[in-house]
């Protein structure tokens, strides 16, 4: 759903609009080693890039179904950004990954951010995938629609089309529980914020459920980047407006100031790695119908880019 989050932290002037939300002390509690339950394979570490760093992406549906220091996150993407050779990685989480989290227990993935906001999502995300994270930047439901509006909208070509009859109608209805048929079709395609919403968060109607949605995330993250670089710094004050209390990160001000002309250093798409997690990474079967995670495969895929 939150996709979005991806280009504040990845490209662009529009990580400018955390004026207000710079800064977020974070605090990543350290597991027991009792409470661990599996550890991964391990797996050759990548060569470590001068600049480099590894960003957790969080996007939650805070609407008014979620106390708002209990959200789960719909969208969890581990990105590094390797500015020597102006590469980029993104690798999509499932959101039904059953794994052990660093609160304590097992459960699904999205669930960690409910119980100890980023602090908590980053612990887990770094003992099971024994990896480091340096930042994190969360995005709250909203964000996606008002940012993508402030900057004109977005083109995509949709390959995956969206037809949901249940749909939910939590945004702008009066009734957070309600449901609303949506459709957003294949093709060419200019989207303002709702209905980009809407196709990054549908997945009803999408034969791959959360894969699918995934790549959606993905490819909108990809048009959101496209269509920043056309911002100038004239057009950030608005942007800061619209984007409210809907991002939180611990970028401080002199980190984003220095990613503004890094971003716009990105413009091979073939540098741009886009992994997602499919069988036989994940299978389901886990508890309450989650995934169950092959750390083995995962290990070694994840530690060919991730230190």
């Amino acid at each position: 759903m939150s996709g979005v989050a991806g280009g504040f932290a990845y490209f662009m002037p529009a990580a400018l609009v955390a004026w207000n939300s710079t800064a977020q002390a974070v605090q990543v509690p350290s597991p027991s080693p009792a409470e661990i339950l599996f550890s991964p394979s391990p797996s050759p570490s990548p060569v470590a890039q001068p600049g480099a760093f590894t960003v957790l992406l969080l996007g939650s549906d805070d609407d008014s179904k979620f106390s708002a220091d209990h959200v789960l996150t719909q969208s969890m993407i581990l990105m590094r950004v390797q500015p020597a050779t102006k590469e980029v990685t993104m690798l999509s989480i499932p959101r039904d990954l059953y794994v052990h989290l660093s609160t304590g227990g097992s459960g699904k993935i999205d669930g960690a951010y409910s119980y100890g906001a980023a602090g908590a999502a980053i612990a887990t995300v770094e003992q099971d995938f024994g990896v480091h994270i340096d930042d994190y930047i969360w995005v709250g439901l909203l964000g996606l629609v008002k940012v993508i509006d402030a900057i004109g909208g977005i083109d995509i070509v949709t390959n995956s089309p969206v037809m949901d009859d249940y749909y939910p109608a939590d945004v702008y209805g009066s009734w957070p529980y309600d449901y609303q048929r949506v459709a957003v079709l294949a093709g060419p395609q200019h989207l303002d914020g709702i209905h980009a919403m809407q196709y990054v968060r549908s997945r009803h109607s999408d034969l791959q459920s959360d894969f699918g949605r995934s790549k959606r995330q993905q490819q909108v993250l990809q048009a959101i980047r496209l269509k920043a670089k056309q911002l100038a710094p004239s057009d950030l004050p608005a942007l800061a407006t619209a984007i409210g209390g809907e991002l939180k990160t611990n970028f401080g001000l002199d980190k984003v100031a220095q990613l503004v002309p890094l971003a716009a250093s990105f413009d091979n798409p073939d540098a741009i790695h886009q992994v997602l997690l499919l069988p036989p990474y994940v299978e389901p079967g886990a508890p309450g119908g989650s995934l169950t995670p092959n750390w083995s495969l995962i290990s070694r895929l994840v530690h060919q880019t991730f230190p």
